[in-house]
């Protein structure tokens, strides 16, 4: 592994309905001390139950599942459990894909097939609160956000909430964020929920993701 990707120790949940999927993924992160995969699940109704169960810190969430597809799963998951982390990892790539899962409350989205750094380049930056998109979908996700007209706001934004805006989706934490801007890591928080508030989200991601497609950063 790249020494200089620093993974959380965390426990994993699997959620692919592709059993060869399941083992390579099992297999691969059986390689990683940090990581310990808990469960597996095949079905959308069946992941709740296993994720409510085992209470893992992250899911690996597939969208085309039986029963639930993967975008419902982590929206009702999410409600419940707004701090565990999803990362999607899918071969779906379409723009209403990709927006529905991120406006679910998904922390990342990685395309299939891609290498195992990828994937673990994108569970350490959720763990530090970042939001991370695969590089195959990331310029169709650009496109899609500079042809989208921006919103106009009942509340604009201060110019300090677009500098906390800008460096949130640059990928930096709270506290990166506090020490970039000379500000405590409370007055960041305190600006992101005047974030939230204003763009009528209720998470950190969700405040990226709609502040990128509206063409605000």
């Amino acid at each position: 592994m790249n020494k200089a990707i620093q993974l959380p120790q965390w426990r994993v949940l699997v959620v692919e309905d592709d059993p060869l999927v399941q083992l390579g993924l099992e297999q691969a992160l059986a390689n990683y001390s940090e990581l310990t995969v808990v469960g597996l699940a095949d079905d959308g109704y069946l992941a709740i139950e296993a994720i409510l169960e085992k209470r893992p810190n992250l899911v690996l969430m597939d969208i085309g599942l039986p029963g639930l597809d993967g975008v419902t799963v982590t929206q009702r998951v999410k409600e419940k459990l707004p701090d565990l982390k999803i990362v999607i990892l899918t071969s779906h790539t379409s723009d209403e894909e990709v927006f529905a899962a991120l406006s679910s409350g998904a922390d990342a989205y990685c395309i299939k097939g891609g290498e195992i750094e990828l994937l673990l380049t994108a569970i350490a930056a959720v763990s530090q609160g970042s939001l991370y998109l695969d590089v195959k979908i990331a310029r169709t996700i650009l496109q899609e956000i500079r042809s989208t007209p921006t919103p106009k706001l009942d509340r604009p934004l201060t110019e300090r909430e677009f500098d906390v805006l800008r460096l949130l989706v640059e990928g930096l934490n709270n506290s990166e964020i506090a020490g970039r801007l000379y500000i405590s890591p409370n007055t960041v928080k305190s600006h992101m929920r005047g974030l939230m508030g204003k763009l009528a989200v209720s998470d950190r991601v969700q405040v990226a993701v709609k502040a990128l497609r509206a063409g605000l950063v």
